[in-house]
């Protein structure tokens, strides 16, 4: 029974915004706990009021408190739609303490900072300022002292205008995952069709040929033995130079694609205001570089964006004198790279390949990642890999 009382819904505030992730995160059940300390000024305010002016707050203030707490549980744990009508019910719960206890503004406080999480920032706000006036105008009603006053109003903007921005914030960025995520999906998909069409347009014709020759072959093999011989070795040869070329073509299938890596740090980045190009050679790029590079420059542009307060950035790669070089660059504002920010993957990853990374940074002057190898032979890869796996796991 209690376990289903305290189990949020999908939509409500405690799994959308106060979860870790944000996305399959466990509910932090002690944030809404421990946000419940600033009911105390509800207790207090009467409490240490001169000349007993307040004689009987404390039972209409428990009953309040009771009321207060199923709102307070209706925010958190009940769906997003809700959050609304429990937030002005708290403001109405202010207006009617209000005539026993000016503590009673610890009500609308609350009530400004859950409006930001009901709907658009214009209905939010206009909650808010409703709210903060009808506060004011029973305040005024009731000749209540303006210290009171102002730290409530201000107490309210501030924390109502706080989590407008950060609920916004938090949408930006589930937006922008999906975005990432639609862009990914998108590239996987042109990517199998193209491997598709590539299979098709290799193999069609050589199936087509090879079964044309078997035929001949079969007619020839009673009559002709040379000439059935010379057709075997024929369809041999084209068996040989179909299977190498499903190889190279097989070569280019991208388990996490360059391009499509790329394309999703544009997005990330110039959705916060950094102004990101990217270049691209045409180069076949065997399948654990390109995951490597991918995986590189996803981290990169995470720390561009949570870090590096650039307004410009590049990424970039090139193949010329046999190496295949990745560079990213920023102009933000450089000096010693904190820890923890992804390099030791990020360069474990790289020498797996048989890749360098090499970082440059100067204070004020932006940073410059690359990584760089001889661009390998096809056939070698692998090898180089199981080699190097070999040597960093002996037996």
């Amino acid at each position: 029974m209690l376990e289903s009382i305290f189990t949020p819904t999908d939509d409500s505030i405690l799994i959308r915004f106060m979860s870790p992730g944000k996305r399959g995160g466990k509910p932090a059940h002690w944030l809404p706990a421990l946000m419940l300390v600033w009911t105390v000024w509800v207790f207090f305010v009467p409490m240490f009021e001169a000349d007993n002016q307040f004689r009987h707050w404390l039972w209409p203030t428990l009953a309040s408190f009771v009321i207060f707490l199923g709102l307070y549980w209706r925010v958190y744990y009940r769906s997003r739609v809700q959050v609304i009508w429990s937030a002005w019910a708290m403001a109405g719960l202010g207006l009617a303490l209000m005539p026993l206890n000016p503590g009673a503004q610890c009500y609308f406080i609350y009530a400004c900072a859950y409006f930001p999480c009901s709907g658009t920032t214009r209905r939010a706000t206009l909650a808010t300022l409703t709210a903060l006036a009808l506060y004011s105008i029973e305040w005024a009603l009731l000749k209540y002292g303006w210290v009171y006053w102002i730290n409530g109003a201000l107490v309210s903007l501030c924390i109502g205008f706080m989590n407008l921005n950060f609920v916004r914030k938090a949408e930006r960025e589930a937006e922008l995952r999906m975005s990432h995520d639609e862009v990914r999906r998108l590239a996987a998909t042109a990517e199998r069709e193209r491997i598709g069409r590539d299979l098709h347009d290799l193999l069609g014709h050589t199936l087509s040929l090879i079964t044309l020759k078997s035929e001949l072959a079969n007619k020839l093999f009673d009559r002709d033995t040379a000439a059935a011989k010379r057709e075997m070795i024929d369809i041999e040869r084209v068996a040989r130079d179909a299977l190498a070329q499903v190889r190279r073509a097989v070569t280019g299938i991208r388990a996490a694609g360059l391009a499509a890596e790329m394309a999703s740090a544009k997005l990330l980045l110039e959705s916060n205001g950094v102004h990101m190009e990217y270049d691209l050679a045409d180069v076949a790029v065997p399948v654990e570089i390109e995951t490597a590079f991918a995986m590189t420059v996803r981290e990169a542009a995470t720390n561009i964006q949570r870090h590096a307060r650039a307004s410009r950035a590049s990424i970039a790669l090139t193949h010329a004198d046999g190496r295949l070089t990745l560079r990213i660059t920023d102009d933000g504002r450089g000096g010693a790279i904190e820890p923890g920010n992804g390099l030791n993957g990020m360069r474990e990853r790289l020498v797996a390949v048989g890749a360098e990374l090499r970082v440059e940074s100067q204070r004020g002057r932006g940073t410059t990642l690359t990584a760089s190898l001889p661009m390998p032979r096809q056939n070698n890869v692998a090898a180089a890999i199981k080699l190097r796996q070999q040597q960093a796991n002996p037996a």
